[in-house]
């Protein structure tokens, strides 16, 4: 009998052998970063408004900040916003007015508007749309912080910055998926890889990847190390600074520490306060000690129940010859003093996890979401547990009352960590949730398909 050819594909899969796999990788070509031809401009601004994000203010249950793009011809535009309802007649919406701010790209001249929305109710559902040149978006929902004692649902993704329309795409929809009462999302920064001529279609693509996500909650990135770029590189003046559209994209709590006030913030989310602090600038631009010191303010006397810290650059590492010791040596300090129970991290792609020397809290988390994948350090085998390789991943985190529940999932939804911290009289209790786990996944291949043999994938 003849197979039919998907059939016959499938069969011929199942026995080939790990050398043909491997000879079978060797004639396959990376993917380019971006789906963009060389020389086509696909994603210059228009007077149709895109873009649009939604981010949190200091107080995230009084209101939120919009950010979105438009073409030059749309100067301060409004932002209309009304509690939503089920007739198509809401009622009359308020106008809120915006900032107004240029940028100069590859895909040419655009526009950046801010609006900032506040008194608003608790918990409550609101319809909003921004407007553009002659023209409206879409009415979007977003529902505002509960009160402190409701639950809530949030998500984190470590660094996505690379292919992400390509690959990032699926792991935000099966995170959606996963937790459609999701009020929340925090990014561990790398959100594009930039520096290649491409900054303008890579944030393009991240948001095509991401929606629609960034209209239906609340967003809060922290800065990578690729949110950055290297100017005057190779020459004695060669330094750090920030890319122009990080503080454009996204319409953050402008409460950071002087020294880096553009990249770090803080706010409070129903019963969690959330402190965001820049690794890049503590790292290689002087800031740590700054940053300890306004982070000491952030969590002291801090009235929320939980507390989490969103950075790129890990603590402790689990990727070979990384040592972040300016982080641990000003930072750490302060976050251990003040009991943090979860820290965050993105920036060496792999999935790991590390609880404190000799307490429940703080537990440390290494994740990732996009294509770029590294290879685990030996010390992060022993040290860590557990840990992974080769793998996409979302998490997802639900408080309720004095339980928090984390997730950490694969690309396709399977559960690969899980744990809760309980809050009792005498203080949290970390308790390990192992049923449903799959196995540690580790690399199995030599080299990418560029060569490289110290990473897994790119």
């Amino acid at each position: 009998m003849t197979l039919k050819p998907a059939r016959g594909l499938a069969v011929l899969l199942c026995v080939l052998s790990p050398l043909a796999f491997a000879q079978a990788d060797a004639v396959r070509k990376p993917d380019p970063n971006t789906r963009v031809p060389q020389g086509v401009i696909h994603h210059a601004a228009t007077g149709f408004p895109d873009r649009i994000v939604a981010s949190p203010l200091q107080a995230g249950d009084a209101g939120f900040a919009v950010s979105w793009r438009t073409s030059p011809a749309v100067d301060a535009p409004m932002l209309e916003i009304v509690v939503a309802g089920d007739s198509p007649d809401m009622g009359t919406p308020r106008q809120v007015s915006s900032r107004t701010q240029a940028l100069q790209t590859e895909n040419g001249d655009a526009r950046y508007h801010h609006a900032v929305i506040d008194g608003l109710q608790a918990d409550t559902l609101y319809a909003w749309r921004v407007q553009g040149d002659r023209t409206w978006s879409a009415w979007y929902h977003t529902r505002t912080a509960p009160a402190a004692g409701a639950p809530l649902t949030l998500l984190y993704f470590g660094d996505t910055q690379n292919q992400n329309t390509s690959l990032t795409t699926r792991v935000i929809r099966e995170a959606m998926r996963h937790a459609p009462d999701a009020r929340l999302a925090l990014y561990a920064g790398d959100l594009v890889s930039g520096g290649d001529g491409e900054d303008d279609n890579e944030w393009a693509e991240w948001f095509e990847a991401n929606d629609p996500l960034t209209t239906s909650m609340v967003v809060a990135p922290a800065p990578g190390n690729h949110e950055y770029f290297e100017e005057f590189e190779d020459t004695p003046m060669e330094r750090r600074v920030l890319g122009a559209h990080w503080p454009l994209q996204f319409a953050l709590p402008a409460n950071g520490v002087d020294e880096a006030k553009e990249t770090t913030y803080w706010f409070d989310y129903q019963d969690v306060r959330v402190a965001v602090i820049d690794g890049t600038s503590a790292l290689d631009l002087g800031t740590a000690e700054a940053q300890a010191r306004w982070l000491d303010g952030v969590l002291s006397g801090n009235p929320r129940r939980w507390s989490i810290v969103l950075t790129h650059q890990p603590f402790h590492s689990p990727r070979a010859g990384r040592d972040n010791v300016l982080m641990r040596e000003h930072l750490l300090p302060v976050i251990k003093r003040h009991g943090v129970d979860l820290v965050l991290q993105g920036h060496d792609h792999t999935y790991a996890r590390r609880g404190a020397d000799a307490a429940p809290t703080p537990v440390f988390v290494v994740s990732v979401v996009g294509a770029k994948q590294y290879r685990l350090s030996e010390q992060a085998r022993a040290t860590m547990r557990p840990v992974g390789e080769d793998t996409q991943l979302f998490q997802v985190l639900r408080f309720d009352g004095g339980r928090m529940r984390y997730e950490a999932r694969t690309a396709t939804g399977r559960l690969y960590d899980a744990f809760e911290l309980i809050d009792e009289a005498d203080g949290k209790r970390l308790v390990e949730v192992t049923e449903g786990r799959i196995d540690e996944r580790r690399c199995d291949r030599e080299a990418t398909l560029k060569g490289r043999k110290d990473r897994c994938w790119e």
